[in-house]
């Protein structure tokens, strides 16, 4: 009675520290401040509201060549000198694309570290199933 007693004991000891270890999700990094959504969560906010600013960041003649009506354009590589004077707002809710997704993701971890706080990255125009402009 007394081994089978340990024994539960030890089972469950280990069952605790098994569920208390850090898993590789729950590492000490803080959150990205940003969030990863897809085209048609996108679409569905520009729908409910207006109150968003759509970010483009792709270069000038991409964002000529093609964009999404409405957005605004800030190149990645400009994010850190201008998005304080352009985007004034840190708790505006930003929507932020680029060709397929690698510079959009750049662009809401740079946002994110300048203190914005409501960031949305949803990829690229490429994978955009709606409406877009030229010109």
């Amino acid at each position: 009675m007394k081994k089978t007693a340990i024994i539960i004991t030890l089972a469950f000891l280990c069952v605790l520290s098994a569920c208390s270890a850090d898993s590789p999700s729950d590492s000490a990094a803080p959150a990205p401040g940003w969030t990863t959504i897809s085209a048609d969560t996108a679409h569905q906010m520009m729908t409910e509201s207006d109150d968003y600013i759509l970010l483009d960041v792709r270069t000038e003649e991409e964002y000529r060549d093609q964009r999404i009506d409405g957005s605004v354009l800030i190149p990645v590589d400009e994010i850190s000198i201008r998005a304080e004077a352009e985007l004034p707002d840190k708790d505006a809710t930003i929507l932020v694309y680029c060709r397929s997704g690698r510079r959009s993701a750049s662009a809401a971890e740079e946002l994110a570290a300048l203190g914005y706080t409501n960031v949305y990255d949803f990829g690229g125009i490429q994978s955009w199933p709606y409406e877009t402009v030229s010109g």
